[in-house]
């Protein structure tokens, strides 16, 4: 084993595991990913949870107490989810106070089918704040352009964020304005800004997907060069947009003010494609005041194989500008592929959603009490 996850944290990347299950909480698992490989936080998404429940006889005790209460699925789902975040949330505790609540953090996301109604996403970002009550969750609001409103609401309540689904440079800006709008709303709510932290997650593999396959219907020399180039090309100008934003005078405001940066986590880091090295989306993308939220297995990839050579984002504008100009050049629409990846993103979270209904309305029947 080499010593990569430690030189990745100490590079100024925080390593959040992007899994969650009752076993891993209740199995010591957790507490020894945080103790051994450096873990300082966790995200969940609905594919996550739909995941765990179908698998496992763990939440068995929890499910046939809600089924003996005959709760609607939607609520037993919302009990699950949030038992399990808020038993990450204890765990991670000490590295939230570590950190000052910068890191030790635990994300749960909306509902997805409100992806696109403002109120009712700032709805529940509150609703989901409450039930998991611990200063250590993150609210997950997907970066649709009914979510790009709601952090604000959602921020300017004092209740931190990861703003997911984030695929187009233009959309960042739009979400770091909006978490500026919203600390500033907070701060003339007379609320501590010291206590509110927010992520944002720019998903980057799924932008190689997206794009290879466009390249590999082209078929051309010119197009095979730039197969596995744009996911990291896309992520490193978000991250000088970042540098952009959070060096401004309207940011300078708020910092005196004791607010904290909104920090770029990368997601989606899993490799796809079997031809490129699986560890590319960790170590193309280390910078500091950074997060990389990586599968299990993306984990042990670095920790095993990964070469940590510090940062390597800086100096690298002018080429990932090339890159993605290049795709243009070839016809491929930039614009067309970040909207395609939103829809798709919603699409798919959704559709975990309704298994995780199926799948949570078929374990309730399972264990329903005999009549008598």
């Amino acid at each position: 084993m080499t010593d990569a996850l430690k030189r990745l944290s100490e590079e100024g990347v925080a390593i959040w595991l992007d899994d969650l299950s009752r076993k891993r909480i209740t199995s010591g698992n957790l507490a020894e990913l945080i103790d051994q490989q450096h873990v300082v936080g966790v995200t969940t998404n609905p594919t996550i949870f739909q995941k765990a429940i179908s698998q496992g006889d763990g939440y068995d005790q929890q499910l046939s107490d809600l089924a003996a209460r005959k709760v609607t699925v939607e609520e037993a789902i919302r009990m699950i989810t949030t038992a399990d975040v808020r038993d990450a949330a204890d765990i991670l505790r000490p590295v939230f106070d570590a950190t000052g609540g910068q890191d030790g953090r635990v994300s749960i996301e909306v509902d997805p089918r409100l992806a696109h109604n403002e109120k009712a996403t700032v709805a529940e970002a509150r609703q989901l704040a409450w039930l998991v009550d611990r200063p250590n969750t993150l609210i997950k609001i997907p970066a649709t352009m009914a979510g790009v409103p709601a952090i604000s609401d959602t921020i300017g309540n004092g209740i931190s964020v990861n703003v997911t689904l984030i695929f187009s440079l233009e959309r960042y800006r739009a979400v770091m304005d909006s978490y500026l709008s919203g600390l500033e709303k907070a701060k003339e709510r007379g609320l501590d800004l010291s206590k509110i932290h927010s992520v944002a997650s720019f998903f980057v593999s799924r932008v190689d997907t997206e794009i290879d396959k466009r390249l590999d219907a082209l078929g051309t020399d010119e197009a095979k060069a730039l197969r596995g180039k744009a996911a990291v090309a896309n992520a490193r100008l978000a991250y000088q947009a970042y540098e952009e934003v959070f060096s401004s005078d309207r940011w300078a405001a708020l910092e005196r003010a004791g607010a904290n940066k909104q920090r770029p986590l990368w997601a989606s880091t899993g490799v796809k494609d079997p031809a490129y090295q699986d560890t590319m989306y960790v170590t193309d993308l280390v910078a500091p005041n950074t997060v990389n939220t990586m599968p299990e297995a993306t984990l042990e990839a670095v920790e095993d194989h990964g070469e940590i050579t510090g940062n390597t984002v800086a100096g690298s504008y002018e080429q990932a500008r090339a890159d993605l100009d290049a795709l243009e050049k070839l016809g491929i629409s930039y614009d067309d592929v970040v909207q395609v990846l939103e829809d798709e993103g919603v699409e798919k979270f959704e559709a975990s959603w309704n298994d995780l209904l199926k799948s949570t309305e078929a374990e309730l029947q399972r264990l329903a009490p005999s009549e008598g």
